[in-house]
Parts: structure tokens; C-alpha cells; sequence
């Protein structure tokens, strides 16, 4: 069986070191999943190449560009999700965060998510779980125990591998779990998920206010009596 995992990745520079740790966590997952006999295909979301969409999408109420829209699809109808932001002001950054709401608020329902960061300090370690994994444990994702953080100077050694490879090998076990349905291991999502791209007929703004003529009556009331 095929998986299909989606890679967000909010570096700013190219190459950057963002991208880097997100080709690493890939490149493990691809491997712990086709350790178990599967495979993965792994599609990447750079989101600098949607920052121009992503503001446009935000002025406009919501109404998302084509870019934007397909980047939609593809995260809501993945199998998993590793999400990788640099640090900036002690958190995720700007453009990662816009990316994530312009999101349905559906869209991650029960989906198995691993968390990254990057930074130039370790003083920044905690950003996965004051930030990150209360972001998306609040749009009922299924965030991987191991989240992986990567100062400058962690490229490279033996601490950061184990780490990548842990994190893999528990985002991959629920990932392979997703179509299989393992009781007790990922509850079934309660909701569908939803890209957000396809919404019902939308009333027109003068239609809701016929027969409003926008003043307000006074109520009746009768004369004192002296």
C-alpha cells in the first residue's frame, strides 16, 4: 500500500537550514515506511514560493489563490503531515503560521503530524511543545511523541540522527496505521477532513438585508397620566 506524506517547510533563505532538517525527517520517514513494507511518496510544500498567495488569501476574506487552493488539497488529503518552521521571537514563524490558518478548520482531523524547528540557539529547544504542539493538537491532529529540534551546531552529530530516526519511526507507525484502522492505536477521525475549497452556495449580502431598511422603531408607549 501507498502513503502520502506532506512536507511543510518554512525556511526563508535557499538553501536553508529548514529545508535541510525537512529533507532529513523525508528521507527517515521514506525509510521506516518502507521498512514495514510500504511504500510513501513524499510531496513538499515550500512555503516562501506561496508567500505572495498566502497574503492575497488573507486581504481577501479567505478566498484563496489557485496556489493556495491546491496546497490546501494536498494537506488535507495527506496520510501525514511533517511540519519544520524556523524559530523567530521564541516561536514559529510568520509565513508557517499564516500557512496554518488559512487551513480548514477540518482539515487535520486525526492526522499523524511531526513537529520540527530550527534555530541558531538551543535556548529556542521548547518551541515544539509551548508552540507547536499545541497548534496542531488543537485542530485535532495526532502529534508524533518525538518532536525534533535542530540549533546550528546540532547539524551533523550522532544526537540530532537519533532523534530524526525515533521521531520517523513513530510518525511512520501511525502513518501505516492510518488506512488500516488499528484499534486503540488512532481512534477513527470524527469528523471528515475538509481542504476548505469547496464550500455551499453563499447568499448574497443583499439578499440578507431585504426588507431591513436599517432604522429602528421606537416601541409604543402610551401617555403618562397626570
Amino acid at each position: 500500500m501507498s502513503h502520502t506524506v506532506v512536507v511543510l517547510t518554512a525556511g526563508l533563505s535557499q538553501p536553508s537550514s529548514t529545508r535541510l532538517l525537512a529533507d532529513q525527517l523525508a528521507d527517515a520517514v521514506a525509510s521506516a515506511v518502507g521498512a514495514r513494507g510500504e511504500a510513501v511518496d513524499i510531496e513538499v510544500i515550500e512555503l516562501r514560493d506561496l508567500a505572495s498567495d498566502l497574503a492575497a488569501t488573507m486581504v481577501s476574506g479567505g478566498l484563496p489563490t489557485p496556489a493556495v487552493a491546491a496546497a490546501r488539497e494536498k494537506v488535507s488529503a495527506a496520510d501525514g503531515l511533517i511540519a519544520v518552521t524556523p524559530v523567530f521571537a521564541a516561536s514559529y514563524s510568520g509565513l508557517f503560521k499564516m500557512f496554518i490558518d488559512v487551513l480548514d478548520t477540518e482539515a487535520l482531523n486525526a492526522m499523524p503530524v511531526l513537529v520540527a524547528a530550527t534555530a541558531g540557539t538551543a535556548r529556542h529547544a521548547l518551541v515544539l511543545e509551548h508552540a507547536m504542539r499545541p497548534l496542531f493538537t488543537y485542530l485535532r491532529a495526532v502529534v508524533v511523541p518525538t518532536g525534533v529540534f535542530a540549533a546550528t551546531e546540532d547539524f551533523g552529530s550522532a544526537g540530532l540522527g537519533e532523534r530524526i530516526h525515533r521521531a520517523a519511526a513513530e510518525f511512520a507507525t501511525l502513518v501505516v496505521a492510518v488506512p488500516t484502522g488499528v484499534d486503540g492505536f488512532l481512534p477513527e477521525p470524527t469528523r471528515a477532513r475538509q481542504s476548505g475549497n469547496h464550500v455551499g452556495e453563499v447568499t448574497p449580502f443583499a439578499k440578507l438585508l431585504a426588507g431591513h431598511t436599517g432604522h429602528t422603531e421606537r416601541p409604543h408607549r402610551p401617555a403618562e397620566q397626570r
